[in-house]
C-alpha cells in the first residue's frame, strides 16, 4: 500500500518538477513579494526622510518678536523670506507662490501678534485667541514636511506660553513595551492573514491540474483502472499537493518575513529573530496540517470540474472565505483561549497562528488545531475516494 502511495506522489512530482513553467508557479510569487515590498519600503523611506540639503522656503508675515529668539533656533533647518519685497509685496502673492509651488509655506502672523497673545486670557476664553494663518500645498511633499515641522514648533510655543503642568517630565521613554513585544504584536496581527492566503494559493496553483487536469487530459481513466486502490490514489494525491503547497508557501512566507521589516520596520524595529526553535516547529506543524486541510478541500471541488478552468472558477467562493477569515486576525486582542475555537476548520490555523506570532500560545490549543485540521483531511481524503469510486463524477463532460 505505501509503495502504491510513494508511486503516486513520484508521479505528481515527476509532472511539477518536470514542467519548468510549474516552478516558475513555486518561485515567482515570492520573488515578487520580496520585490514589491523592498521596493515600496525604500520609497516609503525617501518619502518620509528628510533631505538635508534642501532649505525650504517659508514666506513669513509680521514676524513677532518673540519669536525671534530661542524659537528661532527651531526655524533655522528654513530658509525664511520676509513678505514685503518688490517680489512679494502682500499676504495673497505668498500664498500664490505656495499654490504654484514656487515656496513651501505662507505662514502669517496678525500685525500686533505680541500683544494680542499677552492680554488674551486662556482661563476665561475672553474675545477670540490671536489665529496665525499657515498655508500650504498638499501636492507637494516638501510643503507637506515643512507644514508639519513648523506646526509642531508653534504648538510647542503655544503650549509654553500657558504651562500649568507638565507631562512625563524627565521620563525619556514612556512606552514600556519591549521590541520583542511590538514586533509581536505587528507580526501577529499581519502574518496570519498573509501566511494563509500564500498557503491557499500555493494550493490553488497545484491542485485543480491534478485533479481537474487529469480529467481533462483524459489521463485519469488510465489510473482508475491500475491496480491502485482508490483510497490509495487520494492519499497518494493529497499527499503529494500537500508537499507541493508546503514549498509554495514556504518561499512565499519566507519572503515576506525578509521583506516585511523594510515597509514596516526601516530602523529595524520589526524582526523575526524574535522567534525560537520551538516557535518556528509549532507554526511549522499548523501550517502543515493547513496545507493538508486546503489541499483536500480544493481537491474535492475540483474533482466535481470537468476543467482546470472550471475547477479554477469553483474555488474562488472558497478563496473569499479564507481571505474573511484571514482577516479576523488582524482585530480583537491575541489569539482566542477557549478551546472550542480550535475546533472550527480554517480559523482555528489562523488563532494558532496568531498565537504563535504573539508568543501567547497554548501548547494544547494547538495540538487541538492541528489534530482537528488532520482529522477533517483524513474525512476529506474519504470523500475523495468515494468521488474517485463514481464513474458518474470522474467521466463527466
Amino acid at each position: 500500500m505505501k509503495n502504491n502511495i510513494f508511486t503516486i506522489m513520484k508521479k505528481e512530482f515527476a509532472r511539477f518538477f518536470g514542467d519548468r513553467r510549474m516552478i516558475i508557479v513555486l518561485i515567482l510569487p515570492g520573488i515578487m513579494i520580496y520585490v514589491v515590498y523592498s521596493v515600496l519600503g525604500a520609497a516609503l523611506i525617501n518619502m518620509n526622510a528628510p533631505d538635508t540639503e534642501y532649505l525650504p522656503q517659508i514666506y513669513v508675515v509680521n514676524m513677532p518678536e518673540a519669536l525671534k529668539g530661542d524659537i528661532m533656533e527651531g526655524w533655522a533647518w528654513t530658509q525664511l523670506l520676509s513678505v514685503g519685497t518688490a517680489e512679494i509685496p502682500n499676504s495673497q502673492a505668498a500664498k500664490e507662490k505656495v499654490a504654484m509651488k514656487e515656496a513651501d509655506l505662507s505662514v502669517i502672523f496678525p500685525p500686533d501678534f505680541d500683544k494680542q497673545v499677552e492680554i488674551y486670557d486662556a482661563r476665561t476664553a475672553t474675545g477670540l485667541a490671536p489665529n496665525i494663518e499657515i498655508y500650504f500645498n498638499s501636492a507637494d511633499t516638501y510643503s507637506m514636511n515643512a507644514y508639519g515641522k513648523i506646526t509642531e514648533l508653534l504648538e510647542a510655543y503655544e503650549y509654553s506660553l500657558a504651562h500649568k503642568f507638565d507631562i512625563n517630565r524627565g521620563i525619556a521613554v514612556a512606552d514600556l513595551a519591549t521590541e520583542e513585544e511590538s514586533s509581536a504584536f505587528i507580526l501577529s496581527t499581519l502574518m496570519p492573514m498573509m501566511l494563509l492566503m500564500f498557503l491557499f494559493s500555493g494550493c490553488t496553483a497545484i491542485a485543480p491540474e491534478s485533479i481537474a487536469g487529469e480529467k481533462e487530459r483524459g489521463t485519469i481513466g488510465a489510473l482508475l483502472v491500475s491496480p491502485l486502490k482508490r483510497s490509495q490514489l487520494a492519499v497518494g494525491k493529497i499527499l503529494s499537493l500537500g508537499v507541493l503547497a508546503f514549498l509554495a508557501g514556504l518561499v512565499s512566507t519566507v519572503a515576506t518575513i525578509l521583506a516585511l521589516p523594510k515597509v514596516m520596520g526601516a530602523d529595524g524595529s520589526i524582526s523575526a529573530n524574535i522567534y525560537g526553535v520551538n516557535d518556528y516547529i509549532t507554526l511549522a506543524l499548523v501550517i502543515i496540517s493547513t496545507i493538508l486541510l486546503l489541499v483536500t478541500f480544493i481537491s474535492i471541488i475540483s474533482a466535481f470540474a470537468k476543467t482546470v478552468k472550471e475547477a479554477t472558477t469553483a474555488v474562488t467562493p472558497l478563496m473569499f472565505v479564507v481571505m474573511i477569515v484571514g482577516i479576523t486576525a488582524m482585530f480583537g486582542s491575541g489569539a482566542q483561549t477557549e478551546r472550542i475555537y480550535y475546533l472550527i476548520p480554517i480559523y482555528n490555523s489562523v488563532q494558532s497562528m496568531s498565537g504563535v506570532f504573539s508568543l501567547e500560545y497554548s501548547s494544547a490549543s494547538v495540538a487541538l488545531a492541528v489534530l482537528s485540521n488532520l482529522v477533517y483531511a483524513c474525512a476529506g481524503g474519504f470523500v475523495l475516494t468515494k468521488m474517485f469510486n463514481s464513474e458518474k463524477v470522474m467521466f463527466s463532460r
